[in-house]
């Protein structure tokens, strides 16, 4: 009997001989791939075979079985077989499938962080909109200071008279529409006597004038500013002689309208003592009261010098005010319309020309007291603000009557 490790090595031999003998069946049992993806394994198998120390666990180069020191004969295909098998795979299957796994995962992770990062940048942007939207409104509101609805001013004024003198009893109608719609009892004069308190509200300033003569005066005012802006104006002077430009102080005419006859005078117009109205066309826009329409922007009502109350009783006034007042308390346009009832100067020289009673009234308007200090400049400061009118003198800082608009 030989000894074991003669025939070992007498297998070995004829293994190698066999293997430089028939090269070409080595690359189908060790396809290069494979043998690339083992690396390590494959060099430590060929070290095995040089220093005759072959592994149970490494593969032959050949591609043959390695030998198994406890056989006496040539290994059987069942115990070479296995030791390739979980050499080979192991080590390719770990090495190439895993990483181009990771690294293509990651890599498609910066996707959807752009998009979560875009959008909510992108998103904020139009809100830059809605920003811009609320600027118009703020600037438009002043001009029209909430009086979007009023469309037509009516102004009537009385003569001479303290705040205090119209009650109840001396002036039952107009002291009773002042209970209904609205009054402002910190209303008060200019100054004394009546042409500059007309001057200060159809201006914005006295010119001056301390007397009740007439003048001629440049500059803008109100029948000016509405003109320019193409909005209708009309001052109803009770007794003004019909047709033509009348500059003269005063007339004495029949009945005119609602109340008695009496005399018109010019110290009353405020528009006549301009001469943008008593020079050009727009005198025209001076009318006896028999033809007063509701219809206009602004209506300047002027009664007759009795029914006014200068040279007759409050009886007489508010007798006038009964018969005139509900032509426009019902007339189509009361929706849209703002009236005012005052008078030119008080009794007293309070604030310069006496606290004067005031009656604003609207559809609307409910029973508003309102102790807001108010003046002429303030009442023309309103008429400008309802139609988007710049600012005349010393209405520009003047109090509008904001507490009774829409």
């Amino acid at each position: 009997m030989r000894p074991r490790h003669a025939v070992a090595t007498f297998g070995l031999a004829a293994m190698l001989a066999a293997c430089q003998a028939t090269p070409a069946p080595v690359s189908p049992a060790a396809p290069t791939g494979v043998l690339a993806s083992a690396g390590p394994a494959a060099s430590a198998s060929a070290a095995a075979l040089a220093t005759d120390t072959p592994s149970a666990s490494a593969p032959n180069p050949s591609g043959s079985p390695a030998l198994d020191r406890s056989s006496s004969g040539p290994p059987s295909a069942p115990s070479a077989r296995p030791s390739p098998t979980p050499a080979a795979r192991p080590s390719s299957a770990p090495s190439v499938r895993p990483s181009p796994t990771p690294a293509a995962r990651p890599s498609a992770t910066p996707a959807p962080s752009a998009r979560a990062t875009a959008a909510p940048s992108a998103r904020p942007t139009p809100t830059a909109a809605p920003s811009a939207r609320p600027t118009p409104t703020p600037t438009a509101t002043p001009t029209g200071t909430g009086s979007s609805a009023i469309s037509h001013v009516i102004v009537v004024w009385m003569e001479n008279r303290e705040a205090s003198a119209v009650t109840a009893s001396t002036m039952p109608y107009l002291y009773g529409l002042s209970q209904t719609y609205g009054r402002a009892d910190a209303f008060y004069a200019v100054t004394h006597p009546s042409l500059p308190n007309y001057l200060a509200f159809w201006s914005g300033s006295t010119h001056g004038v301390t007397d009740d003569a007439i003048h001629d005066l440049s500059g803008p005012s109100l029948s000016s500013q509405l003109a320019a802006a193409g909005r209708s104006w009309r001052v109803y002077a009770q007794d003004y002689p019909a047709g033509g430009c009348n500059t003269a102080g005063a007339y004495t005419g029949g009945v005119d309208g609602p109340g008695v006859a009496g005399t018109y005078a010019r110290k009353h117009n405020p528009a006549m003592s301009f001469t943008s109205v008593s020079g050009s066309s727009q005198c025209a826009n001076i009318q006896p009261l028999a033809r007063f329409d509701p219809g206009v922007n602004v209506a300047f009502v002027v009664p007759n010098m009795c029914n006014d109350m200068h040279d007759c009783s409050a009886a007489q006034g508010d007798a006038f005010l009964r018969a005139f007042l509900p032509g426009v308390l019902t007339g189509p346009e009361w929706a849209h319309t703002l009236l005012v009832v005052s008078f030119d100067e008080g009794g007293t020289n309070v604030n310069g020309g006496g606290r004067v009673f005031t009656m604003v009234a609207r559809q609307g308007l409910a029973g508003v007291t309102s102790s807001t200090f108010h003046d002429h400049y303030g009442l023309l400061r309103t008429i400008e603000n309802v139609f988007g009118l710049p600012c005349l003198g010393a209405a520009c800082g003047a109090t509008p009557l904001n507490e009774f608009l829409p």
